[in-house]
């Protein structure tokens, strides 16, 4: 009880410390700017300490959003040493930009609604009717720009167009997919002349964090070339699939995206809102959908290659999501939950690796490689309790608040030793961890 009242107040200052007003950025120095998933994160730990703030910060978020619907996966600060940042996206070449807002071209998993709610919960009736009132055009408008350009053959799932997007940046169905395909002739020079060393000198996130911990720099290269190619095509998602370099139904994304129909199911139903009959009848298709990436002979979900519906068969912690998404049968949860039972794939000490231990991806402190990440766990551990898997629930609470309480509000853990790694004070670590005090049953 006294560990937590002091990982309490040292989240409360984590989370001090990164306010910018009206949002809070994710870690100072490395992540400067509004992260979609990262305000929701934090939204959800702030609804606790001050509901108005928490509310602050979906609004802050929402003003990113695009005439089409789309919600960004970055809302810049129009700071001047941060020009570079801007200009590197350009959201201005595509019309359905806000005009006095620059954000990116791309979108992150969708966990706007899952905030929404569970600020909600916090507010009287009247007051919450009101907050969803205020909230509901533009989730609805997000969930209906999803379906209608990134399920364009109405199959259910949802694609992503860059491993951003996934908020997993370097999970290995993407990276290997990536690396599949031919260099850029100018990355080949680069690497073949090892000129990436030289680049290294000027990295901004090594800076902050030891740079095995990191991508490589020939992948941060790629990234950014693949960003590249999507912003010549202005993000028009129609000239971006016609010659697209690959585009992937993300299995964690569509998990997310589930659960997140249902909030908006339960937000309309509160206000007394009649959802669309199209909107509905996708969303239970994507819930079917999602039996699709399943594969009975590893008995794991996977991601699945958009074009040919191959499924890319690298087991990651995207496979445990299905429980937080909260559409597959008990029997099916029974068998993802007898996954974190393996000390040697996703039962360490300190679980759950964002990959298993026995996978020859793995590597303990390479961002979403390897390590334990509290915003997973935290999906899980909502998933593990509304499947009646309580005891599974608590073991996982536990280990998570103990890895936090004794390493500090780090951005992801070593799920062996439990050693900290990545960026110091941050702000979903915190977050999460005063959630998970506060809400123990």
């Amino acid at each position: 009880m006294q560990e937590d009242q002091k990982l309490l107040e040292d989240a409360k200052s984590v989370l001090a410390m990164n306010d910018r007003g009206s949002y809070t950025q994710p870690a100072h120095g490395l992540y400067p700017h509004q992260w979609l998933w990262d305000s929701c994160f934090v939204a959800i730990g702030l609804r606790h300490l001050d509901v108005e703030r928490a509310q602050a910060e979906i609004m802050s978020l929402l003003r990113g959003q695009w005439h089409n619907g789309m919600v960004p996966n970055i809302v810049f600060r129009d700071d001047p040493q941060y020009r570079t940042d801007r200009n590197i996206w350009r959201s201005w070449v595509n019309p359905y930009a806000p005009n006095d807002v620059m954000t990116t071209g791309i979108t992150q998993p969708p966990i706007i609604a899952e905030a929404v709610v569970k600020i909600g919960a916090k507010l009287a009736w009247p007051e919450r009717r009101s907050w969803y009132r205020m909230v509901y055009p533009a989730l609805l408008a997000y969930h209906e720009w999803l379906y209608e350009e990134r399920d364009p053959h109405k199959e259910g799932l949802v694609l992503q167009i860059h491993p951003w997007e996934t908020g997993l940046d370097n999970t290995p169905p993407w990276m290997a997919e990536m690396h599949d395909h031919q260099l850029p002739t100018w990355i080949s020079i680069i690497e073949k002349t090892r000129f990436d060393k030289v680049i290294n000198l000027f990295r901004r996130d090594t800076k902050s964090v030891p740079i095995d911990q990191r991508f490589s720099t020939i992948e941060v290269l790629c990234l950014f070339d693949i960003q590249r190619r999507l912003r010549r095509k202005s993000y028009d998602i129609n000239r971006v699939l016609d010659h697209s370099l690959f585009s992937i139904e993300d299995l964690s994304y569509n998990a997310m995206f589930i659960r997140a129909n249902t909030h908006l199911r339960e937000i309309a139903k509160s206000l007394r809102e009649e959802l669309p009959e199209e909107l509905i009848a996708r969303m239970h298709k994507t819930e079917k959908a999602l039996e699709e990436l399943w594969d009975p002979y590893s008995g794991q979900y996977y991601s699945r290659d958009f074009i040919t519906h191959r499924l890319l068969k690298f087991p990651t912690i995207a496979t445990l999501l299905p429980l937080y998404a909260g559409s597959v049968t008990q029997e099916r949860a029974k068998q993802l939950v007898q996954l974190l039972e393996h000390e040697r794939g996703f039962g360490p000490a300190y679980p759950i690796p964002s990959v298993p231990l026995d996978s020859p991806w793995f590597h303990s402190k390479l961002y979403w490689q390897g390590p334990a990440w509290v915003n997973t766990n935290w999906l899980i551990i909502d998933g593990l309790k509304r499947y009646g898997f309580k005891e599974h629930a608590a073991a996982l609470r536990e280990s998570t608040l103990e890895m936090v309480a004794n390493a500090g509000c780090y951005e992801y853990f070593d799920p062996i030793t439990g050693e900290p790694a990545g960026a110091a004070n941050f702000s979903w670590t915190a977050a999460l961890a005063i959630d998970l005090i506060k809400t123990k049953a």
